[in-house]
């Protein structure tokens, strides 16, 4: 019989370079197949400046030097992990469930890269690891993303869409039957960016953005990028952005209040196209602290926004991370060929003991 109560650790870093996200979870799986989860502890260990410059300029790494990265970034992500074991006086976990930071994602190419997946975590830290949850999808012909989508389905099911707001805006629903979900645009990936010229971490409420102008021109140049016309399964990356975003924004000289203004109307815009007039929509990530974002996509479109507790907001990614590890413990399906457009439905994922 397999163990339906489990006892783990889920850990997420995200394109938005926050932090790292460690959560204690208790999860539970009942007799119709759904999930139950409770939080234990949690936190958000934030990136000392040194580590955030070398993720954030890793895109352009060599390979060697990207794989010198992934052993330094291992031994990082190892005492965090421990640190927080200790910390918090934690025992007897299953397993630790780790997604590890994206460093590139180019699905076309076959290329998907998250760095702090290698066996020398679950030496370091002495438990059993769940981790690389995306490599296989990609490998399947698969977006490799989004992934969080699985545990929408069996955890939040009640909700019309689900919407998280971090690095990237991403929204998972039922359509016809069958769970999809994809990438919507960036949003704290460039919105923190402006917000660090201003001498911030992030843009707190929208208020740098809601003081600022909006530049009409850069606000059609954005709008009008192709990725917005193209169909799901598709997800974005740093790459992206970098390419297609930042040569907007950065063409002519702008404050960059101006810039967050241009930048967090375009998301609203973009994020309200989604959902459907008097939609049921729960929203996570940092950007739901955002509360000009969630005031401009409400203008765009008349829907109920649900900003849950701080542990289910701040904490989601972790939450689903650490499910998706306890399905592949079990030899279930973690990754929906319905979402990413790989080949067929699988358990994704690498077991280190």
């Amino acid at each position: 019989m397999k163990i339906q109560k489990y006892h783990i650790l889920g850990v997420m870093s995200g394109t938005s370079l926050d932090g790292i996200d460690v959560a204690e979870l208790f999860l539970s799986v009942r007799e119709d197949g759904k999930w139950d989860y409770k939080f234990g502890k949690a936190e958000t260990i934030a990136y000392s400046v040194i580590w955030k410059e070398r993720l954030q300029k890793a895109v352009a790494y060599s390979t060697e030097a990207l794989s010198v990265l992934n052993n330094e970034y291992t031994v990082y992500l190892a005492e965090v992990i421990s640190t927080f074991i200790t910390k918090n006086q934690i025992q007897s976990l299953d397993a630790v469930c780790s997604h590890g930071h994206t460093i590139l994602h180019q699905p076309e190419k076959g290329i998907t890269l998250q760095i702090g997946n290698l066996s020398a975590l679950a030496k370091r830290i002495k438990q059993i690891v769940v981790c690389d949850f995306r490599v296989q999808d990609v490998d399947l012909g698969g977006q490799g993303a989004p992934l969080v989508p699985i545990g929408d389905l069996l955890l939040f099911s009640e909700y019309d869409y689900c919407l998280n707001l971090g690095g990237f805006a991403n929204v998972s629903l039922k359509k016809n039957g069958k769970r999809i979900a994809y990438d919507i645009c960036p949003v704290n990936i460039v919105l923190n960016t402006y917000a660090e010229r201003l001498g911030v971490p992030f843009d707190e409420d929208g208020k740098l953005a809601k003081n600022g102008t909006l530049l009409l021109i850069k606000s059609a140049q954005l709008q009008a990028l192709p990725y917005y016309k193209l169909q799901a399964p598709k997800s974005l990356g740093l790459e992206w952005v970098q390419k297609e975003v930042v040569p907007i924004l950065e063409a002519t000289y702008a404050r960059p209040e101006d810039s967050l203004r241009t930048f967090t109307d375009h998301a609203a815009h973009q994020i309200a196209r989604q959902f459907k007039k008097g939609s049921k929509v729960l929203v996570t990530g940092g950007g739901a602290y955002n509360s000009y974002l969630l005031q401009q996509i409400k203008k765009h479109k008349k829907v109920t926004l649900l900003v849950p507790n701080t542990d289910l907001l701040e904490y989601k990614e972790a939450l689903i991370f650490g499910l998706l590890g306890v399905l592949k413990l079990r030899g279930e399906v973690n990754c929906l060929a319905s979402v990413t457009g790989a080949a067929r439905d699988h358990s994704s994922g690498l077991v280190f003991k």
